[in-house]
């Protein structure tokens, strides 16, 4: 450090410390903001410590305003993997009345963290490309690696998923026009009350785009919260894993929810009562209002709203697996939204004293479905203090086209049913439960002084119907869903088919093909979207690479790398594989078999008979059923054998397994992960091809069960 950056640094510390701002702030790591500053513009590459304990900056104080001025704050490199990002950008501490507006901040584990600041302002704000996980759930599968619970947080364990924005403590805080894409979640907010959230963006995370525990009397309105979701792949699976546009967990309630678009999410809303409530049958997230919110095409719910009582008022929900799961809901009231093309529109369970009036259900193949189950969760404390029967029904002026059945109840009694209309419905009532639906007429409808007015100055979030609709646009990748802002190639069946046909996603424009190994193309040149089709060479392992030119309108990549129109943006496409001829033994242990408990015993019990031996390529199980037919479900074991023939190069062995694998290496152990244990990636280095002869022991002891074995080359 030179003596005159040493002196500049020194007198800035000493003009900000008496109350004498200089026109303009540069910024250093470590520094302490006490007053109103406007920062030098530019990019501050300025570290923080992994364990969030040391952020990049420091802010404190009351009555102050921070504008960054556009400037960037970089917590580590751009166009590298985000899973590698650390530490937090800004932290406030204890303050009252700040504002920070026009920062950039990227590259960090936490954008912006602040804790105990009451009447906190973050206004047009840009917390783009911060920390995410890698994924891996593939095409044809998922892994259980990449479930989340996001079920606790009263010691802010949500700080471990990384945000945009966490916010603790921060009563009748603001944020309007932040932005976050390309992260895991966006703004996150604990224990706290009155803010108001508007005129945001959170867009393409692979976690959650606004999540309220115990957070309470808050407005949310006029937000993009589109594209927050993992755990699908069209056509071939769709759990969500707990992803969410909205998630309101323990203790949210009186919230109002307005005029936002949360679509394409894991869940649009993700609404659950807490702990709390199932330990004790008291509280819940109640007394919310949604109303005039897009929660389509959702790859499990439109809106997930259980143990808990709300309002649902003019949302549109369509396109989603259920459009609304309310399980042990009451007290609810879901009137004029619109149910289109869900598989099941309203599904609830052991619901009480719901009212279901002057809906709209178009397309959906069972629009109302009302049951309860012949017995409950023995863990739960919930059903032990409250009424859990499927009981009190008002469902009234409903309109029904178009679907298979309109209602279906089953367990269910006290049902009343007035004024609805069916319009080329097949089935209008199902199940065990007696329903008239042709009663004298009644009505009940809720007053305009109850709904809530736009906000002054507040933007149309919505997605046009002729814009980036419905689930079939979901892709996600090893990095969370694709934002079509860049060109991407992607398999359009199967990822493992011979051909295999890529499809040419992106921006409109033009393709050529600019480099290729171990394959032939159909075509050299095209349109994006367009088609093309890969042949592998007639060699094993499989191993092919596919490298275009794309040239069209400006592009930016999914590190938030911008190209501009008519310059080239090369993407690649890569696959290998090389098969083993693994036999897999199969077996049941007990007590005196136990792999951990008896080591002797399971060494005696695997050099025996097996129950079944099958001959495969791979090792790709997961399942929370029996993984091969004629194997127990539970308490199972394997041990593969087999041998494969890598080309030169170095290469990463890649195991995913829960409960417990071994896996040896040419007669030597490199991998032991014999204790139990959820699912969890291990790596290891294969230094130079040639023959590799593999043995591997794997066991289950109850639950899902999953291993994947990959070859992968570096």
């Amino acid at each position: 450090m030179t003596i005159f950056f040493w002196r500049t640094i020194c007198v800035l510390a000493a003009l900000t410390l008496t109350g004498q701002s200089p026109a303009l702030v540069p910024l250093w790591a470590g520094m302490i903001i006490d007053r109103s500053v406007t920062i030098r513009p530019g990019t501050y590459r300025l570290s923080a410590s992994p364990d969030l304990a040391r952020p990049a900056i420091t802010i404190r104080g009351e009555n102050i305003t921070i504008d960054f001025n556009g400037a960037v704050l970089a917590g580590g490199p751009d166009n590298v993997d985000p899973d590698g990002y650390a530490g937090v950008g800004i932290l406030i501490e204890g303050g009252r009345r700040i504002t920070i507006k026009n920062a950039v901040i990227r590259g960090y584990k936490v954008g912006i963290l602040a804790r105990r600041s009451p009447e906190l302002h973050l206004s047009h704000n840009d917390l783009s490309y911060n920390w995410k996980p890698r994924l891996y759930s593939g095409v044809e599968k998922e892994s259980l690696v990449d479930w989340m619970s996001y079920h606790q947080n009263d010691k802010d364990e949500w700080l471990k998923q990384g945000a945009a924005i966490y916010l603790a403590e921060c009563d009748r805080a603001e944020a309007d026009h932040n932005t976050a894409v390309q992260g895991q979640n966006g703004l996150m907010i604990t224990r706290s009350s009155g803010l108001k959230i508007w005129n945001n963006t959170f867009q393409f995370l692979s976690g959650i785009g606004v999540g309220l525990y115990r957070t309470t009397d808050s407005t949310i309105m006029h937000n993009r919260i589109d594209w927050c979701v993992r755990g699908y792949s069209h056509g071939f699976y769709n759990r969500g894993q707990d992803s969410a546009g909205l998630l309101m967990y323990e203790q949210s309630s009186r919230n109002k929810v307005a005029y936002n678009s949360i679509t394409h999410g894991g869940d649009g809303l993700f609404l659950w009562a807490g702990q709390s409530t199932m330990d004790t049958g008291q509280g819940g997230s109640n007394a919310n209002l949604f109303q005039l919110n897009d929660f389509s095409h959702a790859v499990t719910n439109g809106i997930e709203a259980t143990f808990s009582h709300n309002r649902f008022i003019g949302n549109r929900v369509e396109d989603c697996w259920h459009g609304v799961w309310g399980g042990y809901s009451y007290g609810s009231t879901w009137e004029g939204n619109l149910f289109a093309r869900n598989t099941e529109g309203i599904a609830i369970e052991h619901g009480l004293g719901n009212r279901i009036v002057a809906n709209t259900f178009d397309g959906d193949e069972t629009a109302i479905r009302l049951w309860q189950n012949p017995t409950q969760d023995p863990n739960w404390g919930y059903p032990k203090y409250r009424d859990t029967r499927s009981h009190g029904y008002l469902l009234e002026r409903n309109r029904f086209k178009n679907n298979k059945t309109a209602l279906d109840v089953r367990a269910t009694t006290g049902v009343e049913a007035f004024s609805n209309t069916f319009d080329g419905v097949g089935t209008r009532l199902a199940g065990d439960s007696v329903v008239d639906l042709d009663v004298v007429p009644e009505v009940h409808i809720i007053a305009d002084d109850e709904l809530l007015s736009k906000l002054p100055g507040g933007i149309d979030p919505m997605i046009k119907d002729d814009g980036q609709r419905g689930r079939a646009r979901i892709i996600v990748d090893e990095w969370g869903p694709y934002d079509w802002k860049s060109p991407k190639l992607w398999p359009a069946g199967r990822s493992d088919e011979n051909p295999m046909r890529l499809r040419v996603l992106g921006p409109p424009g033009r393709w050529n093909l600019h480099f290729i190994r171990g394959a032939t193309t159909s075509v050299k040149t095209g349109v994006v979207p367009g088609e093309l089709v890969v042949t592998p060479d007639a060699t094993s392992p499989i191993g092919f690479m596919v490298t275009l030119d794309y040239r069209g309108v400006e592009t930016i990549s999914p590190r938030g790398v911008r190209i501009a129109a008519g310059e080239v943006h090369r993407f690649t496409y890569t696959r290998f594989f090389a098969p083993i001829d693994w036999t897999v033994r199969f077996y049941e242990y007990g007590n005196e078999t136990d792999p951990v408990q008896q080591p002797a015993g399971f060494a005696k019990l695997v050099s025996g008979p097996p129950i079944k031996t099958v001959t495969t390529d791979r090792l790709d199980y997961i399942s929370g059923r029996a993984i091969e037919e004629g194997v127990p479900r539970d308490r199972f074991a394997f041990v593969a054998e087999g041998a494969t023939t890598l080309p030169a190069g170095d290469y990463t062995l890649q195991v995913i397994s829960d409960d417990g694998v071994r896996v040896w290496m040419d007669g030597a152990m490199i991998l032991d992960e014999w204790a139990p244990h959820e699912s969890k990636v291990n790596r290891v280095s294969i230094r130079g091809g040639g023959v590799r002869r593999f043995k591997v022991e794997y066991y289950d002891v109850t639950g899902f069960a999953e291993l994947r074995f990959d070859i992968q080359r570096k």
